[in-house]
């Protein structure tokens, strides 16, 4: 039967404006129509009681099979033990109102098995966009991640191809070292360029592209010749490292949760060392992202968190997306980065990330405008996934 989702306003991303007095008919997966109140519609109608409705919302830096602390990660462990623990993690973000998650370098390909139960039915869950394995240097970042470590040119060019075989949608790569290990730093480089052109020139022959772990300026700056398109973290970013992935059309998930959440680590168990040396790195890193937005850096919403944890009291991916605004992005610009321009890095652009007739039908509702304020999205009280609704607590 088809959805009558009435007397709701509509928050139009795209044009940055709020649609008044608005009914939207939902058929199947997709949205069949956006009509004013006064026009009859035949469906079962559900009562929105005049919140706001956006386009669900997106995660696009997520290690769902991420174990807290970093060292009880068991490479032996079994898929079948890894792919439960991340259906947890997956269907926590669904019901928060996150419905799309692109993963960065899972355990056990878990995002692949995940990606696929959901598609055909067998378990509820937001939709994915999975990476597969990470790629990256021998003993290098992704090591003790159970990611794929591997040397030369043509050893990543038949490792990036077995991901793309295996059904990743696109493909990470591990540029520096990060905060996860104690001996590395963000200024090193762990990939030659000539390895990042093979990866990427993989990626391209399917269509698709490359993101990176990249901590620092040249690393970036040789990434974005090599042709890398997405770049994660970026927690020291110079102006011309910066224009440097604006001049390629690049973008960047800044993560900044990953360097502001004091409280989370330690609920979580991260040792000392881990929680110092992400903290200590907080004021670069969110100068970066300024420096970024400046430069008109396409931004990104990801955690690199579990995205339906709660951060500060607040759901983690709301909360990146508040770290946003902070850093300087608008509240338009804010809830793009978690809705159109995920679906246009994805390809899924013209069926995706907007309140609009012939789109699939994730939407999610909140109280008040998060145009006037991005904190309207801590309350967040209807989910619905191709069409299906998930929660209403209106």
């Amino acid at each position: 039967m088809n959805l009558v989702l009435a007397n709701c306003n509509v928050v139009d991303v795209e044009q940055g404006r709020i649609q008044e007095n608005r009914n939207l008919l939902i058929e199947g997966q997709f949205i069949k129509g956006v009509t004013d109140r006064q026009t009859r519609s035949e469906g079962r109608p559900v009562d929105l009681k005049g919140t706001y409705v956006l386009p669900g919302l997106s995660n696009m830096h997520n290690n769902l099979s991420m174990v807290f602390p970093f060292k009880n990660t068991n490479l032996t462990e079994s898929p079948a033990i890894t792919v439960l623990r991340c259906y947890r993690r997956a269907y926590d973000a669904l019901m928060a109102g996150i419905t799309t998650l692109r993963t960065v370098g899972e355990q056990n390909r878990v995002d692949l098995s995940l990606k696929k139960m959901i598609n055909e039915g067998w378990v509820k869950g937001p939709r994915i966009f999975a990476g597969g394995k990470g790629l990256g240097a021998v003993g290098g970042h992704g090591s003790d991640f159970g990611q794929i470590e591997t040397k030369g040119p043509e050893e990543f060019g038949k490792a990036a191809r077995r991901e793309l075989a295996r059904g990743a949608d696109h493909l990470k790569i591990f540029i520096t070292g990060g905060i996860a290990k104690q001996e590395e730093d963000f200024e090193k480089p762990q990939m030659t360029k000539e390895e990042m052109v093979a990866v990427v020139s993989a990626a391209r022959s399917r269509g698709t592209y490359v993101t990176a772990h990249a901590g620092s300026s040249l690393p970036i700056m040789r990434a974005v010749e090599a042709g890398v398109k997405c770049f994660e973290h970026g927690y020291v970013l110079s102006r011309e490292a910066a224009q440097a992935i604006k001049n390629s059309n690049g973008c960047l998930v800044p993560t900044l949760s990953v360097t502001r959440s004091g409280d989370w680590m330690r609920k979580n168990g991260f040792e000392e060392w881990t929680i110092e040396k992400a903290l200590s790195a907080g004021k670069t890193h969110v100068d970066s992202t300024k420096t970024a937005i400046r430069a008109g850096v396409r931004i990104l919403n990801g955690t690199d968190l579990p995205p339906g944890d709660s951060n500060d009291g607040v759901n983690a991916t709301v909360r990146e997306i508040e770290f946003l605004t902070e850093a300087g992005l608008s509240p338009l610009e804010a809830l793009r980065a978690a809705t159109t321009y995920p679906s246009a890095l994805c390809g899924v652009s013209k069926k995706l990330g907007s309140v609009k007739e012939g789109y699939l039908a994730d939407l999610v509702a909140v109280p008040d405008s998060p145009l006037s304020d991005i904190r309207a999205l801590e309350k967040i009280g209807f989910v619905m996934k191709d069409g299906e609704i998930f929660r209403n607590e209106l």
